[in-house]
């Protein structure tokens, strides 16, 4: 079963579980994941900071966490 990421994880942890949600996340507009306090944020209140929705972002990542499982 794929790994699935909620909003209350920790922009770190995101990238642990796939290197590839980095570029996931910077493609939706979070240029700042390598920075470290970024790391501490959890992906709500990134998406805060950066006006973006984060059920979106969610939706984006789950989906590329499900597909690369299904390969």
């Amino acid at each position: 079963m794929a790994q699935t990421v909620d909003k209350s994880m920790l922009i770190h942890e995101i990238i642990e579980i796939d290197p590839g949600n980095a570029a996931i996340l910077m493609a939706s507009g979070m240029h700042c994941v390598g920075c470290p306090s970024a790391a501490m944020e959890s992906l709500e209140e990134a998406c805060m900071v950066h006006g973006m929705n984060v059920d979106e972002v969610i939706e984006s990542i789950n989906g590329y966490l499900a597909k690369k499982e299904a390969e």
